[in-house]
C-alpha cells in the first residue's frame, strides 16, 4: 500500500506542475484615463521571456505561465507595469508617462506595422503637427509640394516617385481611403485638408506593395491615420501669425463621466483657417471644418464607432509662373501673378461607421461602410497664351461626385505549442458616380470655349485578401493574397463639336479587369539588439477611367513588384535604426499631361527604381530627443534611351532631421530641417528642378491648463522654390512659346504664435 500511495502521490504532484506549466493568460491592455484598448502593447513573462502584441482590442494570451510569474507590460509614452500572473483579471490599466525610446523593442513579435505605429507616436509627441500636411511630412522620406498655394491637394514624393496628388501612395483616414480614383484634376488625388489635426491619435505607414490588405495606389507605399476616440481634455486654440494668417480649433466632450465609465464617448472638434499666403495678390484662402464622432458598446461584445464630417474651403490662387516672367520684368518678383482669374472651391460630407464583434474563441469580426459626397471646381492656367493666343489657355476642371464603400475582416489567432499563427480574411467594396467630371478649355472662368472631357464615370472595386502571418522561434513569415475586380463606365456628354465627342466617339462605354496580387514577407529576429527582414510584392494602381476607355482596356491596372532587404537594430536601448535597400519596377508610369497645357495624369512606359532608405532615432537624454532619415533612389524610364530617360521631377535624394527637446517644468520644442536634392524636371535632364534645405523651430510652453507657443517655418528665410514643372508657355505679347521650368513660390519667413487652453 505504501508503494502505491507514493506512487498516486507523485503522479497527483506531476500532474499539477504539468497543469501550472501549461497555463494559459489572457488579458486587455486599456488607457486608464480614457479607457480606450492599446493596440500593440508588449505583455512579457518575466521568467522565459514569451512574447506577444495586444490586437487591435487590446487583447491578448500568453501561454506557458505559471503563478510564480510577472507579466511585464509596456508600451511608449506609457509607465512601464509588472504585475504577478495570479493577479491579474481582465483589464489592465496604464498610465501615461514620459517618452522613452527604450520602449521601442526588437522582438519576433514585433513587425514593421507594430513598429512604424511606436515610432509614430514618438514623432507625433514630439512634433505636433500644425496642419494636415504636417502629419504627411511626419513619414520618413516623403516630402509635399503645393502647387497654387491655396487648398488644391499636395504633390506626394516618395521613393523616387513624383506620385503627383496621390498615384502610387494610398492614403487611409480611420481605414476609409482619401484617394478618389478618376478626379476631374488627377488620378488618386488626396485631398487631406479635411482632417483636422488635433484629432490625430496615432498612424501606421509602409513602404512598397507588400501589404494585402492595402490596393489601389499602394506602390511606393500607405499612410493610414486614425482620430482619436475619447477626448482627455476639451481644448481650445487660437493661432495667427504673418500674411495675415488666422486658425482657430475647437474640440469638446459631449458625455459625461458616467458616460465613459459605461464605454460610451462623443466629441465634436471645429476648424476655421484663413490666409493670405506670401503671395502679392492675396489667396483669400478660406477652410472651415467640422468633425464628430462617437462610440458605444452595443451588447457585450460588440463596439460601435461613427464619424461625421463636413469640410468646406476656397481660394485664389497665383499659380505656377516660368522663370523668365521675373527675370524679364512681366511680374516685380516671385510671389507676383500672370493670371489673376486662377481659384478654386470644394467641399465634402463624410460618414463613417465601423462595428467590431468578439465571436468569442480568438476570433474578431470588423464591418465597415462609409459614405462621401464631395464637390470640387478648379481654374489654372499655366501655359497662358500657348494654346490658344487669342483666349489664354485658361482650364475649368469640375466635379460632383458619391463614393459609397463597405469593409468585412475576420481576424483569428491561432496558438500552437511553439508558434502563434495571425490569420486574416478580408472583402470589401467601393463605388464612385461621379456626375459630371469635366475638363473644358474656358475664359473668365464661365465661358467655356470646348470640352476636352465632359462625361459622366461610374467606378466599381470589389476585393478580398486572406492575410496569414506565422510567429515561431526566431522566425515571422507573412503571405497574403489580394484580388481585386474593377470595372470603369465613362459616358461621353459633350457636345459634337467639341473635341470629347470626337475623341471618344465609336468607343465601348464600359470596360473590366482582374488582378491577383501576392505578398510574401520574411523576418528573422537574432536577438534584442537587431532584426532582419526581406519583403517582396506585387501591387497596383488603377488608371483613370477616361483613360481606360479611350485606351479601350490597355492596362487598366498596371503592376508594381516590390522587394525590401532591410534591417532594424537597437546597439543601445534608445537608439533605433532601421536601414533598408529596395527595388520597385512599375508597369506603367503615370506622368503629369504637362504636354497638352492641362494638369491632368498621363499614362507613360515601364520604369524601375532603386535606393536605400535610412531612419534613426536617438533618446540622448530623458529630455532631449533627434532623427535624421535619408533616402536615396535612382528612379528611370525603362523605354527611352540612356541619357534622356530621366523621370521628371522625380526625387533623387532627401533628408529630414531634428532635436527636440520636452523639460518636466512644460518647456519643449526642437528644430529641425528638410532637404531636397536639385533633380531632374525633364527626360535629358537639360532643365533642372532646384532643390531646398529649409529650417523649422518651435517653441511651447505647456502646463496642465494652457500652452502658449511659437512656430517659424523657414527660419533663415531661405530663397526656395516648392512646385516645379516643365512647362511649354507663352506669355501675352511674347512672339513664341519657350520651353522651362515654371514654378510655385515656397514660404519665406512665416512665425505663428498660439493659445491653447484645455479643461
Amino acid at each position: 500500500m505504501t508503494i502505491q500511495k507514493t506512487t498516486t502521490f507523485l503522479i497527483i504532484m506531476l500532474l499539477t506542475i504539468a497543469a501550472t506549466a501549461q497555463q494559459t493568460i489572457k488579458g486587455r491592455v486599456i488607457d486608464k484615463n480614457t479607457r480606450e484598448p492599446m493596440e500593440s502593447a508588449l505583455i512579457s513573462i518575466n521568467s522565459n521571456k514569451e512574447q506577444t502584441l495586444t490586437d487591435r482590442n487590446g487583447n491578448f494570451i500568453l501561454k506557458n505561465t505559471n503563478k510564480k510569474d510577472s507579466l511585464i507590460i509596456s508600451f511608449i509614452g506609457y509607465a512601464t507595469q509588472v504585475i504577478p500572473v495570479a493577479s491579474v483579471n481582465n483589464s489592465i490599466a496604464l498610465e501615461r508617462g514620459s517618452m522613452d525610446l527604450k520602449d521601442v523593442i526588437i522582438s519576433t513579435k514585433v513587425n514593421s506595422i507594430s513598429t512604424s505605429r511606436a515610432l509614430s507616436r514618438l514623432d507625433l509627441n514630439m512634433r505636433p503637427a500644425r496642419s494636415a500636411q504636417d502629419l504627411l511630412r511626419l513619414v520618413p522620406g516623403l516630402f509635399i509640394a503645393q502647387q497654387v498655394g491655396g487648398g488644391k491637394a499636395e504633390q506626394i514624393f516618395l521613393r523616387g516617385f513624383d506620385a503627383d496628388h496621390g498615384t502610387d501612395v494610398a492614403i487611409f483616414l480611420d481605414d476609409m481611403p482619401v484617394n478618389l480614383v478618376s478626379q476631374a484634376h488627377g488620378q488618386g488625388w488626396a485631398d487631406l485638408h479635411y482632417l483636422i489635426p488635433e484629432t490625430v491619435g496615432s498612424y501606421d505607414f509602409g513602404k512598397g506593395p507588400y501589404y494585402a490588405n492595402r490596393g489601389d495606389f499602394c506602390t511606393a507605399g500607405y499612410v493610414n491615420y486614425n482620430t482619436i476616440n475619447v477626448l482627455e481634455n476639451n481644448l481650445v486654440k487660437v493661432e495667427y501669425g504673418r500674411f495675415n494668417s488666422e486658425r482657430a480649433v475647437a474640440m469638446l466632450n459631449l458625455l459625461s463621466k458616467k458616460a465613459k465609465d459605461r464605454g460610451q464617448s462623443a466629441y465634436i472638434a471645429g476648424e476655421a483657417l484663413y490666409t493670405n499666403g506670401p503671395f502679392d495678390y492675396g489667396q483669400h484662402f478660406q477652410r472651415y471644418n467640422l468633425f464628430g464622432k462617437f462610440n458605444t458598446p452595443i451588447g457585450k461584445n460588440t463596439k460601435m464607432t461613427a464619424t461625421l464630417s463636413a469640410f468646406t474651403s476656397k481660394w485664389r490662387a497665383s499659380g505656377e509662373i516660368p522663370n523668365r516672367a521675373v527675370a524679364e520684368g512681366y511680374i516685380s518678383d516671385r510671389f507676383g501673378v500672370i493670371d489673376s482669374g486662377q481659384r478654386g472651391a470644394t467641399n465634402k460630407t463624410i460618414a463613417n461607421i465601423k462595428f467590431t464583434t468578439s465571436l468569442g474563441n480568438n476570433f474578431t469580426w470588423e464591418n465597415q461602410a462609409y459614405y462621401l459626397h464631395t464637390y470640387f471646381q478648379l481654374f489654372t492656367n499655366f501655359t497662358f497664351f500657348f494654346v490658344d493666343p487669342i483666349n489664354g489657355d485658361e482650364f475649368n476642371q469640375h466635379e460632383i461626385r458619391d463614393m459609397y464603400g463597405y469593409n468585412s475582416k475576420l481576424s483569428h489567432q491561432t496558438i500552437f505549442k511553439n508558434a502563434v499563427l495571425n490569420s486574416v480574411a478580408g472583402v470589401g467594396v467601393r463605388y464612385d458616380h461621379t456626375h459630371p467630371s469635366w475638363l473644358a478649355h474656358s475664359k473668365g472662368g464661365d465661358t467655356i470655349l470646348n470640352f476636352l472631357q465632359l462625361g459622366r464615370v461610374k467606378e466599381a472595386n470589389v476585393n478580398a485578401y486572406i492575410d496569414e502571418t506565422l510567429e515561431t522561434g526566431r522566425w515571422l513569415f507573412n503571405v497574403g493574397l489580394r484580388f481585386d475586380y474593377f470595372n470603369f463606365y465613362y459616358l461621353n456628354m459633350a457636345p459634337a463639336s467639341d473635341s470629347a465627342a470626337k475623341f471618344y466617339d465609336g468607343l465601348k462605354t464600359s470596360q473590366g479587369t482582374t488582378s491577383v496580387n501576392p505578398k510574401i514577407n520574411i523576418q528573422y529576429t537574432l536577438n534584442n539588439h537587431v532584426q532582419l527582414y526581406v519583403k517582396t510584392g506585387r501591387g497596383f494602381h488603377s488608371n483613370d477611367a477616361r483613360v481606360v476607355i479611350g485606351n479601350e482596356g490597355y492596362q487598366i491596372l498596371p503592376a508594381a513588384y516590390g522587394a525590401d532587404l532591410g534591417i532594424n537594430w537597437k546597439p543601445v536601448p534608445r537608439l533605433y535604426i532601421n536601414a533598408a535597400l529596395w527595388y520597385i519596377y512599375l508597369k506603367q508610369e503615370f506622368t503629369y499631361g504637362s504636354d497638352y497645357g492641362d494638369e491632368s495624369v498621363s499614362p507613360g512606359g515601364a520604369t524601375a527604381r532603386k535606393g536605400i532608405d535610412f531612419s534613426t532615432r536617438y533618446q540622448v537624454t530623458k529630455w532631449l530627443f533627434g532623427d535624421v532619415n535619408l533616402n536615396f533612389a535612382h528612379p528611370r524610364a525603362l523605354d527611352a534611351p540612356k541619357g534622356e530617360n530621366y523621370l521628371e521631377t522625380a526625387p533623387t535624394f532627401t533628408s529630414t532631421a531634428g532635436l527636440y527637446f520636452r523639460f518636466k517644468d512644460g518647456l519643449n520644442g526642437g528644430i529641425s530641417y528638410r532637404y531636397l536634392h536639385n533633380r531632374p524636371a525633364n527626360s535629358d535632364y537639360s532643365l533642372t528642378a532646384k532643390g531646398y534645405f529649409l529650417t523649422d523651430l518651435t517653441l511651447n510652453y505647456t502646463k496642465k491648463h494652457y500652452e502658449i507657443g511659437l512656430s517659424i517655418e523657414n527660419l533663415f528665410n531661405t530663397v526656395w522654390y516648392e512646385s516645379q514643372v516643365d512647362y511649354e508657355s507663352r506669355l501675352r505679347n511674347e512672339p513664341a512659346s519657350v520651353d522651362e521650368v515654371s514654378y510655385t513660390a515656397g514660404v519665406p519667413f512665416f512665425p505663428k504664435i498660439k493659445f491653447s487652453y484645455f479643461f
